[in-house]
């Protein structure tokens, strides 16, 4: 697993811009002619598939050429199975219980874990936890993420569910401000000022887009993205012609405005991708890399898409990281383009 936080809001990404080097112009970029040796507009469609064969190549010999990859894979499947008998209970809602917080403020029922964390950090125990699923999902998709999180002492955990139409009939920017509502609802029956959100696949994006776009980042302190298109997936190509998938699509008008600047986002973020996602191709399209926002990469090797809400791994940081302790890795200082030691 590589860990790599992004503090800069100011310097770019050491991957990135690397063409900017200091170095001789190409005389095709002034000109704007097709450098000598790319391929012609009738040789990039072939380009395309076999960059495409190339790698789903890699792709399979990450998952079944190494020990590691078929236990990720076998894990997949078997919490898919689970997941899937769970799916009938996850279309009830979840009730959120009216005593709030406060109610967690006795510490006489907790365990001793739980009440460590209310005792030496109120704010964190009582800041709310919401929970966002993605395409066709529902709040099942979370029932062990959501039961670590209360065992590890937070207060509030609710889980959101969408329509399921809403990967056919919706949009993201209306789910987005249904989301808004759902925070504002969870914040007035709690009392908090603030919430976290965990967001799986489309659901990251949702969270993603009320925090930039729709003023979020007021509300929410902490933002939780596992492997969520941040750059789309080329799989939202065969999904039915409708506005969600095409939302999804790499460089739609969606993700573009996603890249627009956001000044001043006071909202924490942690992106976890991984390279055996076989949902978001390429995998390293789940990145999130911004210059106005304050972000926290994980990166997976052997986790598939749906079970990195169970990984024990993906569980660790996330209960650490809305605790406000550090996660161990490599951050860049604002100001420096070099990585340091964190």
């Amino acid at each position: 697993m590589d860990v790599t936080g992004v503090m800069s809001r100011d310097a770019p990404h050491p991957d990135e811009h690397a063409d900017r080097r200091a170095g001789p112009v190409d005389p095709a970029e002034e000109t704007g002619t097709e450098p000598a040796g790319l391929p012609t507009p009738a040789e990039r469609p072939l380009a395309t598939v076999a960059g495409a064969v190339w790698r789903g190549l890699g792709y399979a010999a990450r998952t079944v050429g190494v020990p590691a990859g078929v236990r990720g894979l076998a894990v997949e499947i078997a919490w898919t199975a689970v997941h899937v008998s769970l799916y009938p209970w996850g279309l009830v809602d979840e009730v959120l219980r009216p005593a709030g917080t406060f109610v967690h403020h006795r510490t006489a029922a907790l365990s001793t874990a739980q009440r460590s964390l209310v005792v030496s950090d109120m704010e964190t125990s009582t800041t709310p936890v919401l929970l966002v699923h993605g395409i066709v999902d529902n709040r099942s998709i979370f029932a062990l993420l959501s039961r670590a999180l209360r065992r590890r002492g937070f207060g509030v955990v609710h889980a959101v569910n969408f329509s399921v139409l809403t990967a056919f009939t919706g949009d993201v920017r209306a789910a987005a401000r249904e989301l808004g509502h759902h925070v504002e609802r969870l914040c007035a029956s709690t009392g908090a000022d603030r919430v976290h959100i965990v967001g799986h696949s489309l659901g990251g994006l949702m969270a993603r887009y009320y925090v930039q776009r729709l003023g979020g980042d007021a509300r929410v302190d902490t933002l939780v993205t596992l492997g969520t298109p941040h750059r789309g997936s080329l799989i939202a190509h065969f999904l039915p012609p409708t506005r969600v998938p095409q939302q999804l699509q790499p460089g739609s008008d969606l993700l573009r405005e996603l890249e627009e600047p956001a000044p001043g986002c006071r909202t924490r973020f942690l992106a976890v991708w991984s390279r055996q996602d076989q949902l978001i191709v390429p995998q390293s399209a789940a990145r999130l890399t911004h210059p106005d926002l304050a972000v926290t990469e994980v990166e997976l090797e052997h986790v598939g898409h749906l079970s990195m809400t169970i990984d024990p791994e993906v569980v660790h940081l996330v209960t650490r990281l809305l605790s406000r302790r550090p996660v161990p890795g490599r951050r860049e200082r604002a100001g420096s383009p070099h990585a340091v030691a964190g």
